[in-house]
């Protein structure tokens, strides 16, 4: 049988984890939540089975960045190895630990997602012993006690591997039949894209919040961190984009026009 293209370890599986992006993380009242609420506090959603009473409705509730965000699998990495399956709900100290973990391991797993992508990329091929290598070294960290994780340095380890997936990302926008725009870390909110050709430029962390991205081309182009709460992706092409995540398309509006890698699922809000 093929290998899945995403590992299992980076899929979110809520059952098997003890709601913390619902206990650890704070947020603030605006048009992503509803209500107000401090890091380490329960939502007034969470049930005691860990499960969210209004999941159905949370969009309708007021609670769209809770359909928006994705661990990459630290929930339950968190959940069932660094803590062996003890619930925060058990322990006071316990669940100062755990908080201050999960958002550390979120981090790693999404570093982890990007060199699972790099490794299978056929141009990057010259760069998979070092990827793989990288790769490695961020999994074994991924296994060490809550003490060691909590002390990381997870920056250091995301600029290490930083200076990688720069040049990946140079291999894959080589591909694009001509250069790219260099957009990285622009202001593009509200920006008017549509049907622009943007195969191979390099949008790592832009701010694209609202913008038109319709039948917009954005294969090759790179991207990471790019911010697209909001922005109409309907009829665009990213089949080809570079370090897209489900986090990213969760938070864009899109149709089913909208092509999308194969790693990453259509989200049921679309429609």
């Amino acid at each position: 049988m093929p290998e899945p293209i995403v590992s299992s370890e980076l899929v979110s599986e809520c059952s098997s984890c003890f709601g913390l992006c619902c206990v650890a993380l704070p947020f603030a009242a605006s048009t992503d939540f509803a209500v107000d609420k401090p890091g380490g506090v329960p939502c007034r959603n969470l049930l005691a089975d860990s499960r969210c009473g209004i999941h159905p409705q949370l969009r309708d509730k007021g609670f769209t960045g809770c359909t928006v965000y994705d661990c990459f699998g630290a929930g339950q990495r968190v959940s069932q190895v660094t803590f062996g399956g003890t619930s925060w709900r058990e322990d006071p100290d316990v669940a100062r630990e755990m908080f201050d973990v999960f958002p550390v391991m979120r981090q790693l797993h999404e570093l982890l997602w990007y060199l699972d992508e790099s490794l299978r990329l056929r141009v990057a091929e010259r760069l998979r012993p070092a990827l793989a290598a990288l790769r490695a070294e961020t999994e074994t960290l991924t296994e060490q006690s809550a003490d060691v994780l909590t002390d990381l340095d997870v920056g250091a380890q995301r600029d290490a591997v930083n200076v990688l997936l720069l040049q990946v990302s140079e291999l894959v926008r080589a591909q694009a039949p001509r250069r790219g725009r260099n957009g990285r870390g622009a202001d593009l909110v509200g920006a008017k894209l549509a049907g622009k050709d943007l195969r191979g430029a390099n949008l790592r962390g832009a701010w694209l919040i609202g913008a038109d991205l319709r039948r917009a081309d954005l294969r090759w182009a790179d991207l990471i961190g790019a911010d697209l709460r909001g922005a109409d992706v309907g009829g665009a092409d990213m089949s080809g984009a570079l370090f897209l995540t489900q986090f990213q398309v969760n938070a864009a509006r899109g149709d089913a026009r909208t092509a999308l890698p194969d790693a990453l699922s259509r989200p049921s809000h679309w429609g």
